[in-house]
């Protein structure tokens, strides 16, 4: 985002245009949960704001714990706390605030959603050192992102899905998705990371390998996907944003080969953000149309 005041740079220092990629997801857990429960507007807000603030505190701490980095990778030379556009503390203070907004949301939401609360936060934080220690790294943060639909079904239902596996398989599918689109967009640091002795997939298997794991993880969302849907008895809709999702993902691994990353952000940002809303409003007018 443009400009220098305070709001743009809280905005950029935690890439708010990225929401686009989990916060869908979270919708379509409220989807799947509407056929158990009624949805409520209240339910709603509190599912927006226990999101935005669970995602602000991760990716704001995840900024704190890489300064040092970000600082010597000219990709991120220019974000907020290396470039000084905004202070140490005044970064801690925010994060803070965001994991207590959380906590506070999903303590008004129901008693499960409270008891997981501190967990998820910790997960979601913790990514910020998994690639220190593991090359799969990538499916941390996938896990992480795959909060964001169990959270959106408990805070309809305050109770686990039954049969049990049902909600993970939304899970799987956020996990791997979100894994395989992180094993493509840590490419282009490969050298970096390297020379840094920091993890990923692109470092461990080289980039033609990676990009192939990158591909079987999405093979593996795109088949949790259909399966998802039909054991939570989604209909036509659901499976007409399933399809176009599919179609997209394909076209995301043409976009990107080995060596040549100029069309990654094509790749990154448009196809993920466009998918993970072809699922969501499936999921949705599937709900609301039944």
């Amino acid at each position: 985002m443009a400009g220098e005041g305070r709001l743009v740079a809280y905005a950029n220092f935690v890439k708010v245009a990225h929401t686009v990629f989990s916060l869908p997801f979270a919708f379509v857990g409220v989807a799947a949960a509407s056929r158990i429960q009624p949805v409520t507007v209240r339910i709603l807000l509190l599912v927006v704001a226990a999101f935005g603030a669970a995602r602000f505190a991760a990716m704001g701490f995840n900024r704190i714990a890489d300064r040092r980095l970000d600082e010597l990778n000219p990709r991120t030379a220019g974000r907020e706390l290396p470039a000084g556009r905004m202070s140490l503390a005044e970064a801690w203070v925010l994060v803070v605030a965001m994991s207590a907004l959380f906590v506070l949301a999903a303590a008004l939401l129901n008693p499960l959603c409270f008891a997981l609360a501190p967990v998820a936060l910790v997960w979601v934080t913790s990514y910020s050192y998994a690639k220190r220690f593991t090359a799969l790294s990538h499916l941390w943060l996938g896990v992480g992102m795959a909060i964001s639909p169990v959270g959106g079904y408990l805070a309809v239902t305050g109770a686990w899905s039954s049969p049990w596996w049902v909600i993970l398989l939304l899970a799987l599918v956020v996990t791997c998705w979100g894994g395989g689109f992180d094993v493509l967009y840590s490419l282009q640091d490969e050298r970096f990371d390297r020379e840094h002795g920091l993890k990923s997939l692109a470092v461990a298997l080289g980039p033609e390998r990676a990009i192939a794991a990158a591909r079987s993880l999405h093979a593996v969302a795109g088949v949790a996907l259909v399966a998802f849907g039909l054991a939570a008895g989604f209909h036509a809709w659901y499976f007409g944003g399933v399809i176009l999702a599919l179609g997209l993902l394909v076209w995301e691994h043409r976009l990107v080969h080995p060596n040549d990353y100029s069309r990654l952000d094509a790749a990154f940002f448009s196809m993920n953000g466009i998918i993970s809303a072809a699922v969501a409003a499936g999921a949705v007018l599937d709900a609301l149309l039944r």
